[in-house]
């Protein structure tokens, strides 16, 4: 028989970790209901946590988002251009939602894992001297685009498409893909 003090403890470590699974399961539910479910789904590295969290950034109204720039500077992955006099600088956007920029930010380094492309693009960032944070922003934004329109259209990504079009338009991401 447990006494007082132990049954304290595992109900103060065991109970949200039950909780969190409840959680987990319901949002799993509720995304698999949902229309635009099988569009963020099989997104290279999204899984069960991140996929929800890409639909919950687009939402269902296409129409909110008129271009993929709109979105993405909602979100928070379109990076700020300042200048003054004769000084410019580039920073990332301070007035966002934090959790949807941080939901690109931690997809995106996902979907390296899953996507050659993404990892080519992410290695000519490093070898052009941008930090691991810099390359994945940059990832994000290129991400980003490519999550609009395929949410405005209602397709799901492609893969071996997109190579295609990196391909025609002769991208220099080709040179680094071992495809």
């Amino acid at each position: 028989m447990i006494g007082f003090k132990q049954f304290n403890l595992v109900k103060k470590y065991c109970l949200p970790q039950f909780r969190i699974t409840r959680f987990n399961d319901t949002i799993a539910h509720l995304f698999e209901a949902l229309p635009d479910a099988p569009l963020f789904a099989e997104l290279p590295g999204a899984g069960p946590h991140l996929a929800p969290r890409l639909l919950v950034a687009f939402g269902e109204d296409r129409s909110r988002f008129t271009s993929a720039q709109a979105f993405m500077s909602y979100v928070g992955i379109a990076p700020v251009k300042e200048e003054s006099g004769k000084k410019r600088w580039v920073h990332w956007r301070w007035s966002c939602p934090i959790f949807l920029r941080q939901t690109f930010v931690e997809w995106v380094n996902q979907a390296r894992r899953f996507s050659a492309w993404s990892q080519a693009f992410y290695e000519q960032q490093k070898q052009a001297g941008k930090s691991h944070q810099k390359a994945i922003r940059s990832l994000a934004y290129k991400w980003g685009r490519i999550l609009w329109r395929c949410w405005q259209d209602n397709t799901p990504y492609d893969e071996e498409k997109y190579v295609a079009a990196l391909r025609q338009k002769q991208s220099p991401l080709v040179k680094r893909l071992a495809i």
